[in-house]
């Protein structure tokens, strides 16, 4: 019978929880269908069947953390479905709590605490030794386990969806009184939280209570943030130096200015950072060496042209790759950017929508920075920081006049990359920023 096992659905990813069955047992299932739903480091994602046949068998409880590669159901011809026969203890706990996609949120919340109800109190009999780290461990990382006040042997009651919302708004489910069943705390109770604003009984999640009062607050680190840390370590490993150059930015501002004049009618909008990114694509076309990666033994230059655009979310950093950019016209990268953004900060990213960068580029002009320098993003040879346009006094033709200057400055990875042919590359992207034309040729 094949087994449906959990995938890597992105690059950095070690491991997933699975917030929630959307398939049940004996639930006939086809090539595509979404049997769960698997929250990454960094999104909230499809678990999608591989086979046709029948859900015969569900291996994990929804909220256990699962490593990649250990299976979480079997799908077979049914015949193993009938009377419960085949069905593990982990299905039969998960069943009750499996919302059709057509069942409303309040009866999912209602399903989901009778299946947390009868976990808890089965763990309670079977494994009353357990360390609360234990029970953490066993109702998944990431998940609030906090204990409600004045019973310690019992977990705090919440659906997942109440979880993720709290997540999203710092609320410290402690500090929420449950209105669902036997004290469920539920989305409706979390949205009163947020409605109700900042409050004595409704401290930020982040603070702990052991450290309430206290000089020192310990903060919680997120997934995206453990993920983060990791991959900046690694980053630091490099060997890498650092290139800057100063861009007259003046034509390529009147150059979008123009564009998004001939748009408005359409109600399309190009960013300078669209336009960053196709000047890079251009410029990338024309050095290949600096589109490659270190690979150990050898270099990877790759054939195709992916950037990375690094993007702000509630929880740390999410990079949205633009597949194919140097393909891509100006307003089709315009458009894929805005989609790419508004898909990270909602945790709703795809695999290949955030995998495959050859090339990044981070840009903190729209927050005031003039300059800074960028962490490269592993395994590829460079990473752009694009600053802001700053006007700068300039004397043209016997004028004192001011020129809005741009500083971009390019982190390299000296195993692929030598100081001068990192330098051409910037200078020839200097060229195409300045001479905005090129950029659609």
């Amino acid at each position: 019978m094949p087994e449906v096992i959990m995938p890597r659905l992105s690059d950095t990813m070690e491991e997933g929880e699975l917030t929630r069955w959307l398939k049940n047992v004996g639930d006939e299932v086809h090539k595509g269908d979404v049997l769960a739903e698997i929250e990454t480091d960094k999104a909230t994602m499809d678990l999608e069947a591989f086979e046709n046949g029948v859900l015969e068998k569900q291996l994990v409880t929804a909220g256990t953390v699962v490593p990649i590669g250990q299976a979480v159901a079997v799908i077979g011809d049914g015949s193993n479905v009938a009377a419960g026969a085949g069905e593990s203890d982990a299905a039969k706990e998960t069943a009750p709590a499996q919302a059709e996609p057509e069942q409303s949120e309040s009866d999912a919340e209602k399903s989901e605490s009778d299946t947390e109800q009868s976990t808890t109190t089965e763990s309670a009999k079977t494994e009353p030794e357990k360390s609360e780290s234990e029970q953490e461990h066993d109702h998944g990382a990431g998940t609030e386990a906090a204990q409600a006040p004045g019973a310690a042997s019992n977990a705090l009651r919440t659906s997942p969806l109440a979880r993720k919302i709290a997540r999203e708004h710092d609320i410290d489910l402690a500090s929420v009184t449950g209105t669902g069943p036997q004290g469920r705390i539920v989305r409706a109770d979390i949205e009163a939280a947020i409605a109700a604003g900042p409050s004595a009984e409704s401290a930020p999640a982040t603070v702990s209570a052991a450290q309430a009062g206290s000089d020192t607050v310990e903060v919680p680190i997120n997934k995206i943030r453990k993920v983060t840390a990791r991959r900046l370590t690694e980053s630091q490993a490099v060997p890498h130096f650092f290139l800057t150059n100063v861009v007259d930015a003046g034509k390529l501002i009147e150059f979008r200015k123009d564009i998004n004049e001939s748009l408005a009618a359409s109600g399309g909008k190009v960013s300078i950072n669209d336009l960053i990114v196709r000047a890079v694509a251009v410029a990338l076309r024309a050095h290949p060496e600096v589109n490659s990666s270190w690979g150990g033994d050898k270099l990877l230059r790759h054939n195709r042209i992916n950037i990375g655009i690094a993007v702000a979310v509630p929880d740390g950093l999410i990079v949205p790759v633009v597949q194919d950019a140097d393909r891509k016209s100006l307003g089709e990268i315009a458009q894929t950017t805005v989609a790419l953004a508004e898909k990270a900060r909602a945790g709703k990213l795809k695999l290949d929508e955030m995998s495959g960068g050859t090339f990044t580029i981070s840009n903190l002009g729209m927050f005031g920075i003039d300059e800074f320098t960028a962490v490269i993003n592993p395994p590829e040879a460079a990473i752009l920081a694009v600053g802001a346009a700053t006007p700068v006094p300039e004397v043209r033709d016997g004028q004192l006049v001011e020129v809005p200057k741009m500083k971009i400055t390019m982190t390299v990875d000296h195993r692929v990359l030598d100081g001068a042919m990192a330098a051409a590359f910037l200078r020839d992207l200097k060229g195409i920023l300045e001479a905005p034309l090129t950029i659609v040729l």
